[in-house]
């Protein structure tokens, strides 16, 4: 029965997102909403443990949910081939941009850290 339950709260939040979206003026994804739900009721009234298990498995599980979006793009690889040297050039200078900002922002936190230790 307790999973039953965590199955219940997981899909109501995102049921809940995918209404939400409808209602909304403007464009915004049901999974960000979804997030937000899910952040604002872990803050107040739901508990981790509450869907701890389902989470667990649905994380383990993640690779799962890449398959249908590999397989589309396997579908459009045609197009991809046409603008192949322009997708590169973003792929390598967005993961070039991703390392530095994320090694600016670890040694900002060090250096914040070492401060507050001092």
């Amino acid at each position: 029965m307790k999973i039953i339950i965590q199955i219940a709260i997981i899909f109501s939040i995102c049921w809940v997102s995918q209404i939400i979206e409808a209602l909304l003026p403007i464009a915004f994804p049901a999974s960000v909403i979804a997030m937000v739900l899910l952040l604002l009721l872990l803050s107040g009234v739901l508990r981790v443990d509450h869907i701890r298990e389902k989470s667990d498995f649905l994380l383990s599980n993640m690779a799962f949910f890449f398959i249908p979006a590999g397989v589309s793009v396997i579908n459009y690889f045609d197009v991809l081939a046409s603008a192949l040297l322009p997708l590169l050039v973003i792929c390598v200078v967005s993961t070039v941009l991703t390392f530095a900002v994320t090694a600016y922002a670890v040694r900002l936190t060090r250096r914040l850290m070492d401060r507050r230790k001092s």
